[in-house]
């Protein structure tokens, strides 16, 4: 018997019955607004501070979490120093590697701030400052207007309020959509552009596991990796210079190595990215019977086809790693969220959540309007649906790299010619920063041949299609003909990365200055196919601005439906996730997904050694074995389990962009980060089931283990406050 499938014995015959309590996980992504509504429940659940400090988004703790623009993250000492995982760094530890220099694999760890290297470019870091409703001025006089109109008219007071928003230099301004466009608010944060990139574990300790035990437990990951934010010598913000200094936040975390024993309080602080909690059938139905199944099969054909194309240990394998680890990552929780909304029947369950609010709707004569709006609602749903159905292949077919940074260039010629307050959200010159930077960064994510192997790709995926469902205007203008094959596609392609100069960084800079009409005379093959495929394109933007202005109309009365309806039964509605600050909170517990299994609520040291095998993922340096093999655990061992914690399992309520979330105990110091979710609960995105809905964290006392004994980041443990 091999050690691993012992492991697995001894906790199938362990005694198991602490996890088949009554499931207590807490569902909701709270706005901290709301958490003063349920202060009793988050009081007797085991908050040990006032319920109104959280709501300060100014005071401790939330004046130390922050956005990463995709990720979530904290400060963690009176010097600027950001705590996220390594999932969410690992771009840039990508960016500033090379297949001889190569920190992906062997780590970074800066022994001094001169030693700290710039972020990749684009990165942020965000800091919540101020929440204003802004709801009656985004929402006055839009009753009775036509779709299109309405959603043009929302987006220019979007647009005008975070103008006004951002005459105060230094800060990047949102205007957020709650309840689908009930309520509007107005987020002012500190934008944070000076981003360097301070500590980061090798992969073989912060993705070890990789993609076979993503999603998965028991885990062993260490997904923590540590930023800096700097600013001007006069603590404005300002883009990288050596003379920058690290910023000083008004409030950061205390980092625990005390730690946590299962069944304690705990809670999360963080940017949730989106879910889908309050869609109607229709959505859900299209969802999950054609999107997700389609594009989890390409997703398996797109990493193979990177893979083939970009050979271990080349410079185009580095460039392309964290595209891989995210489509991975995407392919893997599209068969959990599949065989998740198959396993709780979703399709059944959002039917008779919609059958039940419709007899309170139709109990109450007053409530007759609600009934008219969902209708019409479920019948945009359908529209949308087919939308999304008709446009996937040509959505793929036009992905290429060098395609869509023509298509920006081309599009941003158009944007130039009107006034700034006008231009398309993305073409303005508060977003010219990011504009440059991503063409500048795709030097370092970019290859030729992985490039044109993936539209060989997705153009394969186009031909196998319908004659009649293809797009003239594409098939024109890449002479793409009915009886084309597979076979003949590196041929068509080939001139496009044999003639094009936007692979070039000076050339892409420069274009961002050029007209249309220079781009209209262009040469170069990609801008040409973006010229000819701008109309097309333009036509299925207006469409969708259309379905999205009926949305406004609609489902603010649905969502008002559903708050009426929870209400009565006493639950407070929290709006659907949306990248803005959320808190959620539960316990540290365990679980019994399915039938015979067991989760655990702690996993540990030996748990790696367990493991490993000397080959990736499962490769731990030889520096950390010798460590777990000479017991020395130093002050982070948790009595309870004989050894140091590693991963710990919640029941908090998350999706994806919590990751690097804080966790927080009962009085609000750092005890893990949030990085990952179990394969049985990815489905909660959609549909919360207290049963399996279970949260990943890498316990701090593991953060502070490897630090301390591993790395030899003394410098930066004295730089925290280490709770002890």
């Amino acid at each position: 018997m091999t050690r691993k499938l012992l492991a697995a014995t001894l906790l199938a015959s362990a005694s198991i019955a602490p996890l088949f309590a009554p499931a207590q996980a807490k569902e909701g992504m709270f706005t901290p607004d709301q958490l003063q509504e349920i202060a009793g429940q988050l009081e007797e659940a085991g908050l040990e501070i006032e319920a109104e400090e959280l709501a300060d988004l100014t005071g401790f703790p939330m004046g130390a979490i922050v956005s990463l623009g995709g990720c979530s993250a904290s400060f963690v000492s009176p010097t600027g120093l950001v705590v996220t995982n390594h999932h969410c760094a690992r771009g840039s530890v990508q960016y500033n590697s090379t297949a001889d220099n190569n920190y992906l694999e062997n780590g970074f760890l800066a022994n001094a701030l001169a030693e700290e290297l710039p972020a990749a470019p684009g990165s942020r870091i965000y800091v919540t400052t101020q929440v204003t409703d802004v709801t009656d001025r985004m929402r006055a006089g839009t009753e009775g207007m036509e779709p299109y109109e309405r959603y043009e008219l929302v987006q220019q007071r979007s647009k005008d309020i975070t103008a006004e928003c951002e005459e105060d230099a230094g800060f990047r301004c949102q205007v957020a959509s709650f309840y689908g466009g009930a309520e509007y608010k107005l987020i002012k944060r500190l934008e944070v552009r000076d981003v360097r990139l301070v500590y980061a574990p090798a992969d073989s300790i912060g993705k070890y596991g990789g993609d076979i035990d993503n999603w998965m437990w028991p885990r062993h990951t260490g997904d923590f990796a540590f930023y800096r934010a700097y600013v001007a010598p006069d603590g404005s913000a300002a883009d990288y210079a050596e003379e920058n200094v690290p910023y000083e936040p008004e409030h950061h975390l205390k980092v625990s190595a005390a730690g946590l024993e299962e069944g304690d309080f705990v809670m999360a602080a963080g940017y949730p990215g989106s879910t889908s909690r309050y869609t109607l059938m229709a959505e859900v139905e299209n969802t999950f019977g054609w999107t997700y199944p389609t594009f989890q099969t390409l997703l398996t054909d797109w990493i193979a086809t990177i893979e083939e194309a970009a050979p271990q240990g080349t410079d185009a394998r580095v460039k392309y790693e964290s595209r891989l680890a995210g489509l991975n990552n995407f392919e893997k929780n599209l068969r959990g969220q599949i065989e998740g909304a198959r396993r709780v029947g979703l399709v059944e369950r959002r039917r008779e959540r919609e059958e039940a609010l419709a007899a309170w709707i139709a109990a109450d004569p007053s409530r007759v309007e609600y009934g008219k709006a969902i209708a019409e609602l479920a019948e945009l749903s359908e529209e949308s649906a087919q939308a999304s159905r008709t446009n996937f292949w040509y959505n793929n077919a036009t992905r290429p790299a060098l395609l869509g940074v023509a298509e920006r260039l081309y599009r941003l010629s158009k944007e130039r010619q009107k006034e700034d307050a006008q231009r398309e959200s993305g073409y303005q010159e508060r977003d010219m920063g990011f504009f440059r930077q991503g063409l500048q960064a795709l030097d370092r994510r970019f290859d030729p041949a992985v490039d044109k192997a993936e539209w060989e790709l997705f153009l394969t995926g186009y031909l196998a299609q319908p004659v009649d469902e293809r797009v003239a205007v594409l098939d024109e203008a890449l002479g793409i003909t009915a009886d084309m094959t597979p076979a003949d596609l590196p041929a068509l392609l080939d001139r496009f990365y044999a003639e094009t100069e936007l692979d070039d960084a000076e050339t892409r800079l420069a274009l961002m200055e050029a007209t249309p009409q220079q781009l209209e005379a262009s040469d170069d093959p990609f801008i040409e196919l973006a010229v000819a495929l701008y109309d097309y394109g333009f036509q299925l933007e207006t469409e969708s601005k259309t379905r999205a202005g009926l949305a406004l109309a609609l489902r603010p009365a649905y969502m008002e439906a559903i708050t009426g309806w929870q209400r009565e039964s006493g639950v407070l509605t929290y709006p659907d996730a949306n990248s803005t600050l959320r808190v959620t909170y539960g316990e540290v517990l365990g679980g019994s997904p399915r039938d015979g299994m067991a989760y655990y609520p702690f996993t540990t040291l030996e748990g790696i050694t367990e493991k490993d095998t000397g080959e990736d993922p499962f490769n731990a340096p030889q520096d950390l074995l010798d460590t777990i093999e000479a017991r020395d655990y130093g002050p982070y061992k948790l009595e309870s389990i004989g050894s140091v914690p590693v991963n710990f399992l919640s029941d908090l309520d998350s999706t994806g962009g919590n990751s690097g979330s804080a966790t927080l105990n009962a009085r609000a110091e750092l005890v893990g980060l949030l990085f990952d979710g179990t394969f049985e609960s990815v489905n909660s995105d959609w549909d919360f089931d207290p049963r399996t809905t279970r949260t990943i964290h890498v316990d701090t006392r593991y953060m502070l283990w490897v630090m301390d004994k591993v790395d030899g980041a003394e410098r930066l443990i004295e730089e925290m406050d280490i709770v002890r």
